[in-house]
C-alpha cells in the first residue's frame, strides 16, 4: 500500500510539472533523473530524497514548499513524532493543533 505522504507527494509534483507544461520526460532531462524514478515518484510508488526535491522545484520553477503543500510533521509524545496529510476539503485550523481523534 502505497503511503499517504508518498502518494499526496506525488500529486502535487504532477500538478506543478503540468503547470509548468513539461512532460515527464522534460522534466527528469532538466533534473538529472530517470523518467521512470519520477514516474514512481508522481505516481506515489516512491518517496523522494532530499536532493531530487530540490532537482524537480528548481526544474518546475516552484518551491518545495509548493510541492510538499498539504504535509505536515506534528510532534508526538513519541520520540517519532507523526506525519499527517492535511484533507483538503477540512480547513486547517488557525492554532495548528490537529484532530486525530486520539484521547
Amino acid at each position: 500500500m502505497a503511503s499517504p505522504l508518498a502518494v499526496r507527494f506525488g500529486r502535487n509534483l504532477w500538478r506543478q510539472r503540468r503547470r509548468a507544461d513539461l512532460s515527464q520526460q522534460e522534466l527528469a532531462d532538466l533534473a538529472g533523473l530517470h523518467r521512470v524514478d519520477l514516474g514512481r515518484v508522481e505516481r506515489g510508488e516512491q518517496l523522494p530524497r532530499l536532493d531530487t526535491i530540490l532537482k524537480v522545484s528548481a526544474g518546475i520553477g516552484a518551491s518545495p514548499c509548493e510541492l510538499m503543500a498539504g504535509l505536515r510533521w506534528y510532534p508526538g509524545r513519541e520520540i517519532e513524532g507523526e506525519f499527517y496529510v492535511e484533507d483538503d476539503s477540512a480547513p486547517s485550523s488557525a492554532s495548528g493543533e490537529r484532530k486525530t481523534g486520539k484521547a
